[in-house]
């Protein structure tokens, strides 16, 4: 099912930066009631697609090609935040009626000290595609290119936590 929002809407959305997708996820997990586990799978969910659509613009367009990845990054702590029932930020994010870039570093932070600095790393790498990549337009394919398995990593480390281990399997990491 696709939902069209109207132009007026959706400029005014992203003038504000405020990604459509993941609102209406949150809007409607509380006015369903949906269980954690639901709603966690549904960022995941849309982490899966924006990883994709971020692989196949690499080429293309490296600038929406970051935007695309960062958003698969952020729709993963979104996931584990909610998985994981991290209550305090997730009270937080309900009062405020959005997730804010400070509550994601909220949430980074709590999920790294469960999961370990890694995932704080591959956040960070997430970061620097959403600013230098997509808002100054200073990474070419290859810069783009090259942080690709971090957020790869970002998105199956979700994955693993909340689908369990049935069929996903962490990239290898390169020597760094």
């Amino acid at each position: 099912m696709a939902v069209v929002v109207p132009r007026r809407i959706a400029e005014e959305l992203q003038k504000r930066g405020i990604d459509a997708e993941s609102l209406i996820i949150d809007y409607l997990a509380r006015l369903l009631q949906l269980d954690p586990e639901a709603t966690a799978q549904s960022h995941l969910e849309l982490a899966l697609r924006y990883l994709e659509e971020g692989k196949r613009l690499i080429e293309k367009d490296p600038a929406q090609s970051s935007e695309k990845l960062y958003k698969a990054a952020e729709e993963s702590v979104k996931a584990l935040a909610t998985y994981l029932n991290l209550k305090e930020i997730l009270e937080d994010v309900e009062k405020n009626g959005r997730w804010s870039i400070a509550r994601l570093e909220k949430a980074v932070v709590k999920i790294s000290q469960k999961l370990g600095s890694q995932f704080r790393s591959w956040w960070d790498t997430a970061w620097a595609l959403h600013v230098w990549g997509f808002h100054e337009a200073k990474l070419d394919t290859e810069d783009v290119r090259m942080r690709l398995l971090d957020i790869e990593s970002i998105v199956l480390e979700a994955q693993k936590i909340i689908e369990g281990d049935k069929q996903t399997t962490k990239p290898m990491r390169r020597n760094q």
